[in-house]
């Protein structure tokens, strides 16, 4: 009986945020770049770690989200993230898929993904706005290992359960804000990726904007996942921008 009351006042509560949140129908785009640093290590095939000296290098997201009014129907986001990490390594010794490298190597490690995110608005006001919900990273990049004379390359093509969150706090009358996004793994637990930051917000007639500047990290450790063990990480500072309609 307990369980049952729990559920329903649950249901209820969705029920009534998502109501509140949202009264019309909105559309909303958006762009990061991000300046990230890259670091980490891969698995050869008898499981050592091989770390590499990556370079830095610019990455970017692209978004767009549809939010409505309707009890109960999560809203949706899809984010596109653009990962790549390239690296060296001097007198490698060590077999990657079956093949053995004994000379200087480079790494091309393409973690490319794209989220896509079910989410429901429990507050959203001029002081507050929260987001949860729940989300899949669908990997679609890959690990290249190759020296001077032969390549050898694995699809890291799988996929990641998460859990969603997304806050905002604002300063009614300035546009000002402060944000946070964080997305954890449920099936690897050691994989995130968050983002928090100030952004402000400019209204217009057809459309409202929302410049935003903060710190990004993404952290992917995984184990034999789509045949690899990875520990890689991109993190750094990121500038983008937002239109709602």
């Amino acid at each position: 009986m307990k369980k049952t009351l729990l559920a329903t006042a649950l249901l209820g509560m969705l029920s009534v945020s998502s109501a509140h949140a949202a009264t019309v129908v909105g559309f909303k785009v958006g762009g990061d770049y991000w300046d990230a640093d890259t670091s980490g290590s891969f698995n050869s095939d008898d499981g050592v770690a091989q770390t590499y000296n990556y370079e830095s290098k610019s990455q970017g997201s692209l978004w767009v989200a549809f939010e409505h009014p309707i009890p109960l129907v999560p809203n949706v986001k899809i984010r596109e993230n653009r990962l790549e990490g390239k690296g060296s390594q001097i007198d490698s010794n060590f077999m990657f898929n079956g093949h053995q490298f004994d000379s200087d190597t480079t790494v091309f490690n393409d973690l490319s993904n794209t989220d896509f995110v079910l989410y429901y608005e429990i507050l959203d006001n001029d002081l507050v706005a929260l987001d949860l919900g729940a989300a899949y990273k669908q990997m679609h990049g890959s690990l290249r290992v190759q020296d001077p004379g032969h390549p050898e390359e694995v699809d890291v093509d799988s996929g990641i359960v998460m859990v969603y969150a997304s806050a905002e706090v604002g300063v009614p009358g300035l546009g000002l804000y402060a944000f946070a996004d964080v997305m954890l793994g449920v099936d690897e637990t050691s994989v995130y990726d968050y983002n928090a930051g100030l952004g402000w917000k400019f209204d217009g007639v057809a459309l409202d904007t929302a410049v935003r500047v903060g710190y990004r990290e993404f952290n992917f450790d995984v184990d034999d996942f789509s045949s690899t063990t990875q520990n890689m990480s991109f993190k750094g500072a990121f500038a983008g921008v937002e239109l709602a309609f």
